[in-house]
């Protein structure tokens, strides 16, 4: 591992990326809200290539959250590793389908992993300090720039204006969008995939909200302002953990969380 990569990697693992991805909860909210951005992006159709997405959403999703808690809670060497592998992944695609993923629509998912976290950590820990809000944007620049992403945002300003340029141009309602939402709701039962749209709407910016045809809920919107103030540490979500997944994936969160990767 040359010394650029190392320091790239190093960044990576930063004491607030911990802190967000070691929680239950946050990662609970952060599939929460980044599930439902997924299916919004243009370029859903690139998750529809293997089938493996809308045949198995949930899994693929916990895949996506157990290869973040790679990345971010792993030594450097298990960090770099785990990213190597998603890249030489992404390149497959690629190559089987002929074309290259868009450079848009990796930034839109490196943004869902600033994004949601930082809303995840607001509604469990309380807002994060400047100090810890710059530490895990220089944490997900620096997942960027080892999955050789370009244009990346220099600075968190910079990071707020491509964040609402993305929004604006990236997003739109497609077969593909309603295709995946109805694949959560075959994988949840029609009655989880109701309160997870409930916690989604409460989470995701007004922009996705208008895309899925999502309305925030008043009461679930308190309830978010009021968890951090509860007693207790970031295992509060428990009890709901069992109503808004199946078991099987409430024991596979639970598992997540107990991960001690480092």
């Amino acid at each position: 591992m040359s010394t650029e990569t190392l320091s790239q990697v190093s960044k990576i693992a930063s004491p607030v990326a911990r802190r967000i991805w070691g929680n239950p909860d946050t990662v609970l909210l952060f599939f929460a809200g980044g599930s439902a951005e997924f299916a919004a992006i243009k370029a859903v159709d690139w998750l529809f290539y293997t089938n493996r997405l809308p045949s198995s959403p949930i899994d693929r999703f916990f895949e996506t959250m157990e290869f973040a808690q790679n990345v971010f809670l792993g030594k450097p060497d298990t960090s770099a590793r785990s990213v190597k592998t998603i890249n030489q992944i992404h390149k497959g695609v690629e190559k089987s389908r002929g074309m290259e993923i868009p450079q848009w629509a990796y930034k839109d998912v490196l943004f869902i992993i600033l994004h949601y976290g930082e809303r995840a950590h607001e509604v469990v820990f309380g807002p994060l300090s400047n100090q810890d809000r710059q530490s895990y944007f220089e944490a997900v620049m620096a997942l960027g720039h080892h999955m050789h992403l370009q244009d990346l945002p220099q600075t968190y300003e910079q990071y707020l204006e491509q964040r609402k340029h993305h929004l604006m141009h990236d997003y739109e309602a497609s077969p593909l969008t309603q295709e995946l939402m109805q694949a959560y709701r075959k994988a949840l039962g029609p009655v989880r995939y109701y309160l997870l749209t409930l916690v989604q709407a409460c989470l995701i910016p007004q922009k996705i909200n208008r895309v899925l045809g999502f309305s925030p809920n008043p009461l679930i919107n308190f309830l978010l302002r009021m968890y951090h103030y509860l007693p207790g540490e970031g295992n509060k979500l428990r009890w709901i953990q069992a109503i808004i997944l199946p078991v099987q994936y409430a024991g596979r969160l639970r598992k997540l969380a107990k991960k001690d990767i480092y």
